[in-house]
């Protein structure tokens, strides 16, 4: 009877012993683990902030990259577009020069943003316009009071580029547009009418004779022979 309580009591504390043996190792073994997870949590939060900062750097050297190219290909461009400048300048000066040429024998006058040629010899109305066309430019069409003064101080009996050639009565300037700014001179106009070319009064002169600049034009006959200003505007050739 002892013999089988002390067998069952060596049976008691082995399984007893055993239990605390297996208790032993699984809390060891969570202990393992534990700590290795924790590691390796901190282990992929570095990796991925790591891998976010190169793909902010991988982005920005992609950035630095474009407008490195960009800027050099504008400095690329440098040379050509100042030799096109160039060519483009060389181009006006050259235009300036013929149309200063055109224009060399007679009398130059400059106005805001034209340029007014006065003759020193006379001509017909029709002989003065084709003068002007031969030249580039035409005769002069007067559009405000400001010019009007301008043309008077000159003090020159001239044509300018007035007609009613077409139409009797109805006056328009050489590039078709009828006339609204009028400067007429006192009982102007005075076309005699009638059907000979010596009292038609078609054409329209400056008279230099007048004392009030708007008051100026006179219809005389397109044959008589005047001096006469010709008009060019144009801003590139300032």
């Amino acid at each position: 009877m002892d013999d089988y309580v002390n067998k069952e009591v060596v049976e008691i504390e082995k399984v007893i012993e055993e239990n605390k043996n297996g208790a032993m190792r699984r809390v060891t073994t969570e202990t393992h683990h534990s700590g290795p997870d924790g590691s390796e949590r901190r282990l992929y939060r570095m990796v991925a902030v790591s891998f976010g900062m190169l793909c902010v750097l991988q982005v920005t050297l992609n950035i630095s990259l474009r407008l490195v190219y960009s800027l050099t290909e504008e400095r690329d461009q440098l040379p050509t577009s100042y030799n096109n400048l160039t060519e483009e300048r060389d181009q006006l000066q050259r235009e300036k020069d013929d149309f200063m040429e055109k224009f060399s024998n007679l009398s130059r006058k400059r106005f805001e943003s034209c340029w007014y040629f006065v003759s020193t010899e006379k001509k017909t109305w029709s002989e003065s316009r084709k003068d002007c066309l031969e030249r580039g430019a035409d005769l002069v069409i007067i559009n405000s009071k400001k010019e009007m003064r301008f043309l008077y101080g000159l003090k020159k009996r001239v044509w300018i580029g007035l007609t009613d050639r077409e139409t009797e009565g109805s006056w328009k300037w050489v590039d078709g547009t009828p006339l609204n700014t009028r400067f007429w001179g006192s009982n102007q106009p005075s076309s005699g009418g009638g059907h000979s070319t010596h009292q038609e009064k078609d054409c329209v002169e400056l008279d230099d004779g007048q004392h009030q600049p708007e008051k100026t034009w006179n219809d005389s006959n397109c044959d008589n022979k005047l001096e006469w200003i010709c008009e060019l505007c144009n801003n590139n050739l300032l």
